[in-house]
């Protein structure tokens, strides 16, 4: 059963020093959800020796369009330096596999200004579309998204509005858990929610998790 560090918006200062092997060195795994400091998120890998896999968020820098061939970024066929953590798995709008899980990804949110990362519900609905067919039939062990779906988790101010398509991704990938981050929950404590037979959790700070 894989053990997980699912982490996402907020820095959690102890994670940021060496005590964070004495403490978790045991995760196979770690998942971020977005919007925190990509060299937070390489020191996590670096530190725990794990591979880390992660979609960006709404605050996150601009990260499509980029390629790597032979160890080399590329952006727009040239030569560049990749602004996102290098030695992690970006999976927004992928299935990736790793630590023997199956991981569909989705990042941003609801678009509310121009910043980079935000989608209207049609454009998600598009790209979370194309999730789908590239899971090809087959379930999903983890979906891992910014932002929650429209009506379970989310809140009513536009900015924090989930997705309605995410929905529709649960229905078909079937994932035995949600992870999410992008509402913060200020203290408050926040329940773990379902849809179906999925788990679906804000990681906001940070999570352990026994996948089955």
């Amino acid at each position: 059963m894989p053990k997980l560090l699912t982490v996402s918006d907020e820095i959690v200062e102890f994670l940021w020093t060496e005590r964070v092997a004495e403490r978790f060195g045991s995760v196979d795994l770690v998942l971020a959800a977005g919007d925190l400091p990509f060299d937070y998120l390489d020191f996590l890998a670096s530190a725990l020796d794990r591979p880390l896999v992660f979609v960006p968020g709404n605050h996150d820098a601009d990260l499509s369009g980029y390629s790597r061939r032979r160890g080399l970024w590329l952006a727009s066929g040239f030569p560049a330096r990749y602004p996102g953590p290098d030695g992690a798995v970006n999976a927004d709008g992928r299935v990736v596999e790793a630590a023997g899980l199956r991981i569909a990804g989705l990042g941003g949110s609801i678009r509310y200004n121009d910043g980079p990362n935000q989608w209207t519900e049609r454009q998600q609905a598009r790209r979370a579309a194309k999730l789908v067919r590239s899971a090809r039939g087959r379930p999903v062990d983890v979906l891992l998204t910014h932002s929650p779906p429209l009506g379970v988790g989310d809140r009513d101010d536009p900015p924090h509005r989930g997705f309605a398509c995410l929905h529709t991704v649960v229905e078909r990938l079937k994932p035995t858990i949600f992870v999410h981050g992008h509402i913060h929950p200020h203290g408050q404590p926040v329940p773990d929610r379902s849809m179906g037979e999925t788990r679906v959790l804000n990681t906001v700070g940070y999570r352990i998790l026994d996948v089955p």
